[in-house]
């Protein structure tokens, strides 16, 4: 099975000096300049101090910058080598977390390790994609346009999903299921067949609402009208709306966001810090960050046309796919456009495992850059 790149392995290895020049600096310089607005942010959320976010972010992002530097500098081929072991790893850690995970805010999805909680959910999303691109590199595209050739990865996607769901975690059980999406359409799986998947879904909602948790049915009607509980469920997004419309184009000025530092906005620090960078810097600012998460997704993006390697195209594609879903739910479940489903602004909102787990997906997309010359074959 692994012949066709254990060959490469002899003959197109590159050497530390090669990996180094091939490395994208000015998408790096991106992803810092996210990570410092992050910081900057998180300053001003805990009004002028760097304790209790600001610091830690500085700290993980350090330990994040890292885990990129290192995974950049990896050979793809490793990455499809041990795909299946990352990902059954993963998946075991998930079956931990149901076992005996710390819970937190009314969800199971973390594994307390006392210096940092780990949340597996968020390592799933590469180990899925690697698993996937592992898994089309090694059939034909006839196998791929069968139901059969289908099934074995359908499985590796619903299997965490059904995992993820249980915790419950519905924001992250979708981006599951969306970047899993794009790659299957990415390898060809016919149009139809993600129309039955469609109508499959469509046809389910009313039987999967009921098995909905309250505060999840609640912010599915909250998203339909805010107005119908403006002090419990439809509260945040108000909030957020206000506080947004306020920011006009310029801002209120750093550190001058009435409606985060005078606490009428929650979580200002994590879901809802897209909302209080625009008050504090206006459109200006919205669009700022916009424009630099969207430079980071087509870079990704050509990244993965520019590689030789089917494996690598796959692996940047799904984790370019998983980035801008992180990007764009957050910025529309702030704006009122998506409903509230806890989907963090990477790099910017204040977590753990999210930006290790973020900073580990760009390393990879680094080294699928790094070894686009190198053609992997199928297996």
């Amino acid at each position: 099975m692994y012949k066709a790149y254990e060959t490469g392995f002899r003959n197109q290895s590159l050497s530390f000096k090669e990996k180094f020049w091939g490395i994208s600096f000015s998408y790096v310089l991106m992803i810092v300049i996210l990570a410092a607005v992050g910081a900057v942010m998180l300053y001003s959320a805990a009004n002028g101090n760097w304790e209790p976010w600001a610091i830690r972010q500085i700290i993980r992002f350090g330990l994040g910058l890292a885990v990129m530097s290192v995974l950049a500098f990896i050979d793809v081929r490793i990455f499809l080598r041990y795909a299946y072991l990352f990902y059954f790893g993963v998946l075991g850690l998930l079956i931990l977390v149901e076992i005996g995970g710390h819970v937190g805010m009314g969800a199971q999805r973390w594994i307390n390790l006392g210096f940092i909680k780990l949340q597996p959910s968020e390592l799933m999303k590469i180990a899925l994609i690697l698993a996937l691109a592992r898994y089309f590199n090694s059939v034909s595209l006839q196998q791929i346009e069968s139901v059969k050739g289908l099934i074995f990865p359908a499985m590796l996607v619903m299997l965490p999903v059904v995992l993820v769901l249980i915790q419950p975690d519905l924001g992250t059980a979708l981006m599951l299921l969306f970047s899993a999406g794009a790659m299957f359409f990415a390898v060809g799986v016919q149009l139809w067949k993600f129309g039955v998947v469609l109508l499959g879904g469509v046809l389910s909602m009313p039987l999967a609402w009921h098995f909905l948790h309250n505060y999840q049915k609640n912010r599915v009607l909250t998203f339909l009208d805010p107005e119908r509980d403006p002090l419990g469920a439809g509260y945040h997004i108000i909030q957020s709306k206000i506080a947004l419309g306020s920011g006009g184009v310029f801002g209120k000025g750093f550190l001058n966001g009435t409606q985060s530092h005078l606490n009428f906005l929650p979580e200002k620090h994590t879901d809802f810090i897209f909302t209080m960078l625009s008050e504090e810097f206006g459109m200006i600012g919205a669009v700022f960050v916009i424009l630099v998460n969207f430079l980071i997704i087509a870079y990704s993006f050509v990244f993965a046309l520019r590689s030789a390697s089917y494996f690598g195209k796959l692996v940047a594609i799904g984790l370019a796919t998983n980035y801008f879903l992180y990007v764009m739910i957050n910025i529309s479940m702030v704006l009122g456009l998506l409903p509230v489903v806890g989907i963090p602004l990477p790099l910017i909102s204040y977590g753990g495992t999210v930006i290790i787990s973020v900073m580990a997906g760009f390393g990879i997309i680094l080294a699928v850059n790094t070894n686009r010359n190198i053609n992997i074959g199928k297996d």
